[in-house]
This record gives structure tokens, C-alpha cells and sequence, in this order.
């Protein structure tokens, strides 16, 4: 029986040692960091929603697919890069969607307007600020223009300052919209918007059916690439066209910074033209991990330099002139910096 206790008693006595050291070892097993896990190790197996702030069949459109279908093989652990319109608002819908409801941790991307990025500083639709996106890149540099059907009398940036013309619009922060104000309220040109398109390819269809005579803010890379019929069969008419530099391609297409010489007209189009340089913007969300968002723009820039993404951007007549995220940050910083009297005049010739 005392042998029985004090075995007893030995067992009763290690019980609360051994758990005490259990104690322990589990507080510093739980003390200890934890591994951070890797970029390969978070995207792998995932999905990468790329938002299109414009409809199908656009130029827009065409530059992010395009981008999905080659990107993700450079993204560490390679996930699956998935397109999605979500149109409205000249893409405003979109931008405002990815700076404040889109998911923050590296899933999600997309591109919008050119413009879009400086819509705060001229409206107040844009609930965020451009400078503190997660930019990627852009594909390319661009060139704006404005169109006509080969109907309609407005032929020449003659004609455009002269005669009545009714373009198409998609809604107040759209490019169509933009640049149609911008040349009725510097050069007084007599133009009439049509708005609430969902976008230039419904646009240029209306015009097609002639509904109205043409559109404004399309760009040359996607009249050569969705619309080069049109320039070969001569189905329209180039107005002018809207950037810091001529492209040779357009010949003697006026370009509108060298269509006046008022001080302060040029500084309003120099504001506003300043977006062609990001001409087919990418952006993640602001506050993603740093380290994804090194790696998203890494991938950006190895798939401008992916020989097969460069190969079939030749086969369908793409632009590929690649700005980086660096130049695009360092952009905006000092768009955002412009006076305000400039962004005053800016902003009410492009709104009224």
C-alpha cells in the first residue's frame, strides 16, 4: 500500500512539470516568427482579375487581353491572369472600383482612360488619387485624334472650326468627351456631344450607321489596329491630331499644339495632352504588399520584352513603346504640382 502511495505520489509530482515544460516549449515555439511566405508561394494556383474599364472589342480592350494572355507566366508562380469589362463612366467606374473596393493583396489590376489618372485634379468624380496607385506601366505612348465618316461635310480642322459637327460621347470623364469640350471650349469649335455610349466601339459604329458624324480621343494605335480598313478604303476623315510630337504615319494631319499660340491655351493643352504619355495605363490597387508589387511590375516589364507577346503585337498591328512605372510616377508627381489657375482653366474646358 505505501509502495502504491508513493509511486502514486511520484507520478502525481512529474504531472505538473512535464506540463509546465510543455508550457513552455509551446510559448517559444509560438514566440518564435513566423516564415513570411514568398510571392511564388501566394500567387501560385491563383487568379489575377485584370479590370477593363471599357466594353469588348475597344482599344482598351484589346491592349489588356493582349496583356492577360502573357503576363502571368512572369509573375512568380505563375497565376492565371482573367480580363473583365466592367465599362461606365469613360472607365472612371473602374478606377474608382480598383482604388477603393478591389481586393489590396496583389489579385487584382487593371487599366482605364489615359486620363484617368488626372481626373481628380480637374472634376470630382474620381474618388482617389493617381499618384497612389500601384502603376505598373504603360504598353505604349500614344496619339489621340479626331474623326469623321468620309459623309460628313466636316473633312478638315478647317471644316471643324467652321461648320456644325456631332460627335460621340460615353460620359463626362471619358476621352470622347474630354477632348470634343476641350477643342469647342479653346478653339470655339461648333460641336455637338452625343453621350452615353459604352464605348469607342459603339461609338464608331453609330458612326458607321450615321448617327453621328464622328468622335474625338481615338487613338492612332487603335484606328491601325482595329480600323486600318478604314484608312485604306479612305472611310474617314483625320481632323488633327493631339500630342507633344507629330506622328509621321498621319502625313500632314495638323497637330493641335501647333494650331495656336496663345500662352495660356497651350498650358491648358499641355495639361491635358500630358496623358498621352500613359496612353494604355496598368495600375494595381494602393497598399498592396511591396513585394508583389515589385514583382507585378517586373512581369510588366519582361512581358514588353517577351519575344512571343512582341510577335503577335506585330500580327495585329499593336503599338508596343513601353513607359515604365518609374516615368508614369514620376509623371503624375508633376501633373499633380501644376498651378492651380492652370487647373482651373483646364477642368472648365473640359467640363462645360
Amino acid at each position: 500500500m505505501n509502495q502504491h502511495r508513493r509511486s502514486h505520489n511520484r507520478r502525481k509530482g512529474w504531472m505538473p512539470a512535464f506540463a509546465g515544460m510543455t508550457a513552455v516549449l509551446m510559448a517559444s515555439v509560438a514566440a518564435q516568427p513566423a516564415r513570411a511566405q514568398s510571392v511564388e508561394e501566394f500567387y501560385k494556383g491563383k487568379t489575377i482579375s485584370l479590370l477593363i474599364g471599357f466594353s469588348v472589342g475597344g482599344g482598351y480592350d484589346l491592349y489588356a487581353r493582349h496583356l492577360a494572355r502573357h503576363m502571368g507566366k512572369h509573375v512568380p508562380g505563375k497565376p492565371t491572369i482573367v480580363p473583365q469589362n466592367m465599362a461606365g463612366a469613360g472607365s472612371l467606374r473602374a478606377a474608382n472600383f480598383l482604388y477603393t473596393a478591389a481586393p489590396k493583396d496583389g489579385t487584382a489590376i487593371g487599366t482605364f482612360a489615359r486620363t484617368t489618372g488626372i481626373n481628380p485634379l480637374l472634376e470630382s468624380g474620381a474618388t482617389f488619387d493617381g499618384t497612389k496607385f500601384g502603376w505598373l506601366g504603360s504598353v505604349t505612348d500614344d496619339t489621340s485624334v479626331c474623326v469623321t465618316w468620309h459623309t460628313s461635310p466636316v473633312k478638315t480642322w478647317k471644316d471643324f472650326l467652321e461648320k456644325p459637327v456631332t460627335f460621340g460621347g460615353q460620359g463626362p470623364s471619358s476621352e470622347p468627351d474630354i477632348f470634343a469640350r476641350l477643342y469647342k471650349n479653346v478653339f470655339g469649335a461648333p460641336v455637338k456631344l452625343v453621350a452615353g455610349y459604352p464605348g469607342t466601339n459603339e461609338i464608331t459604329l453609330a458612326m458607321e450607321r450615321g448617327e453621328v458624324d464622328g468622335l474625338c480621343g481615338l487613338s492612332w494605335s487603335t484606328l491601325k489596329a482595329r480600323h486600318a480598313q478604314w484608312m485604306r478604303d479612305k472611310k474617314i476623315n483625320i481632323l488633327m491630331q493631339a500630342a507633344f510630337r507629330k506622328e509621321p504615319e498621319m502625313g500632314d494631319v495638323p497637330l493641335v499644339m501647333e494650331l495656336t499660340k496663345d500662352p495660356e491655351k497651350l498650358q491648358v493643352l499641355k495639361l491635358i495632352l500630358a496623358a498621352q504619355e500613359m496612353a494604355r495605363p496598368f495600375a494595381a490597387p494602393p497598399g498592396i504588399p511591396e513585394d508583389r508589387k515589385a514583382a507585378l511590375i517586373a512581369a510588366f516589364d519582361a512581358t514588353m520584352k517577351d519575344p512571343e507577346y512582341l510577335a503577335e503585337a506585330k500580327k495585329i498591328n499593336m503599338d508596343v513603346n513601353p513607359v515604365s512605372a518609374a516615368s508614369l510616377n514620376k509623371l503624375l508627381a508633376e501633373l499633380y504640382a501644376t498651378p492651380k489657375d492652370v487647373v482651373k482653366q483646364a477642368s472648365e474646358a473640359i467640363t462645360k
